[in-house]
């Protein structure tokens, strides 16, 4: 992104990019940090439609035929949970179940709309399309059509990015530039120096075997920026409190 990592091949001798979800693809972005190129996630640059995978990933279940149900909502949802409540999310996966603790306290707004997506069900039988391997160190999932250009038809802004970190185990939302979230995000499965550009808005609690054995398997084609090798299909997403 201008300020997201974007989809496209990472490479440590390329410039780093951003994980913004832009309207409907991955860029690529050059950027520096502390002296050190850094890869960026970013949304805006479509994937190849996806195919199935020929291996999979240790641990990982063969997927059935995901059918996402295409949906689109015209406006963010109304503020609906509570901010000083504990709400969990469970990311059921043809690997193994990912838990994750939501940080309603810092960003309302993103778990409020995370809620309301899953709620909808609108996660369920959706593919987690963009795997990195050098630079920075995440999955990135929430994208119904599986090709780096999906949204739930509505954005909202940045939230708790003051000081903002990407230690393993963050969860945080993709991007295409400041203040365009929607329902893409992405798990980080190993220390990645983004900048504070990414709202993070939940922690993994439990699975992170599952999500260093997705990363294990690699990407489709063997580049550090792609398709996982194995389908990865999110079956379920359950948010409770």
């Amino acid at each position: 992104m201008q300020s997201v990592p974007q989809t496209s091949e990472l490479d440590s001798a390329q410039p780093a990019r951003r994980i913004r979800r832009r309207h409907t693809t991955l860029r690529r972005l050059g950027l520096v940090a502390a002296g050190v190129s850094v890869a960026i996630l970013v949304t805006g640059r479509a994937f190849a439609e996806p195919v199935p995978a020929h291996t999979q990933a240790p641990g990982c279940m063969t997927a059935a035929d995901a059918q996402p149900q295409p949906e689109k909502f015209p406006a963010e949802p109304a503020m609906s949970i509570d901010p000083n409540a504990a709400y969990t999310t469970n990311l059921q996966t043809n690997c193994g179940t990912i838990t994750l603790a939501m940080d309603a306290a810092h960003a309302p707004r993103t778990v409020n709309s995370f809620k309301f997506l899953s709620d909808q069900q609108y996660f369920n039988n959706t593919r987690c399309h963009r795997l990195t391997t050098a630079n920075i160190f995440v999955l990135q999932c929430g994208d119904q059509t599986a090709t780096g250009t999906g949204d739930p038809g509505y954005k909202f802004d940045d939230e708790n990015l003051v000081g903002a970190t990407y230690p393993a185990g963050t969860v945080a939302m993709a991007n295409s530039g400041p203040n365009t979230n929607g329902s893409q995000f992405f798990l980080v499965y190993s220390n990645s120096p983004l900048p504070p550009q990414y709202t993070p808005f939940a922690h993994i609690t439990e699975g992170m075997n599952v999500l260093q054995n997705i990363a294990a398997g690699g990407t489709r084609d063997g580049s550090p920026d792609g398709p996982p090798a194995s389908d990865i299909v999110l079956q379920t997403v359950t948010t409770t409190n």
